[in-house]
C-alpha cells in the first residue's frame, strides 16, 4: 500500500502541473512533462515533509481533482454492485471514495524519498479514447516497480481512471472489501463505512 501512496501522490501532483497544458495534450506527455517539477516540489516543500497534511490536501483539492474520473473509479471499485446504487447513492459513493483516496494517499507526499518514474515508449492510435501509459518506479537499492496508468479521453482532456502497480489495480484493490460491506449492510452500509473511515483519517491528520 505504501507504493500506491507514493505513486498516487506523484500522479496527483503531476496532474496539478498538467492544468497549464492544452486539453489535447497526449496522455503520456501530460504525465511526463511535469515529473521533474513534481519531484522538485516534494523535495523543496518543507511543510509537506514535516507532516502538513492540510497543505497537501488543499493542494490536491484545488488543482488535481478535475483530472480524475472519480465516478468511473468508484464504479470499478464496486464492480457489479454499482448497479444496485441509485443515482444519489452513486454520487455520494463517488464523493466519499474520492475523499478516502485523496486524504489517505496525500500522506505519500510526506513519505516520498528519492523515487523517480521511468516512462516506457508510448503507443496510441489516432482516435483512441482510452490509453495506457507504461512506466516503472525507480527506488534506490530496490527493484523497479512496474506501473500502468489508465486514462480516458474527455472534453476536458485525458482523465485518470485507474493505476496499476506491479499488476495490482488501485481501484479494484478495494473491490473485495466493498463487496463484503454491500453484501452485509447494503449500499447505505458501504456509504456509512466510507464516511466513518474519512472521519477517522481527518481526526488523525489533526494529531
Amino acid at each position: 500500500m505504501k507504493f500506491f501512496r507514493i505513486l498516487l501522490a506523484v500522479l496527483l501532483l503531476a496532474a496539478a502541473g498538467a492544468q497549464a497544458q492544452a486539453p489535447d495534450t497526449p496522455p503520456d506527455a501530460m504525465i511526463k512533462n511535469v515529473t521533474d517539477e513534481v519531484v522538485a516540489i516534494i523535495n523543496k516543500d518543507r511543510d509537506i515533509q514535516s507532516g502538513n497534511y492540510k497543505k497537501a490536501i488543499d493542494l490536491i483539492d484545488a488543482k488535481v481533482l478535475p483530472h480524475f474520473n472519480f465516478p468511473h473509479m468508484t464504479q470499478l471499485a464496486l464492480g457489479r454492485d454499482w448497479r444496485l446504487a441509485s443515482a444519489e447513492q452513486k454520487r455520494t459513493l463517488s464523493d466519499e471514495f474520492r475523499t478516502l483516496l485523496v486524504r489517505t494517499y496525500s500522506k505519500a507526499l510526506i513519505e516520498y524519498k528519492n523515487q523517480s518514474i521511468d516512462f516506457k515508449p508510448f503507443k496510441m492510435k489516432a482516435g483512441d479514447t482510452e490509453a495506457k501509459v507504461v512506466a516503472q518506479i525507480i527506488q534506490p537499492g530496490a527493484k523497479p516497480i512496474p506501473v500502468n496508468y489508465y486514462l480516458e479521453k474527455s472534453p476536458q482532456g485525458w482523465l485518470v481512471f485507474d493505476i496499476e502497480v506491479d499488476g495490482i489495480s488501485l481501484v479494484i484493490n478495494y473491490r473485495d472489501s466493498f463487496s463484503s460491506e454491500v453484501r452485509n449492510n447494503g449500499i447505505d452500509g458501504l456509504i456509512k463505512s466510507l464516511q466513518t473511515k474519512n472521519r477517522t483519517v481527518a481526526v488523525g491528520e489533526k494529531k
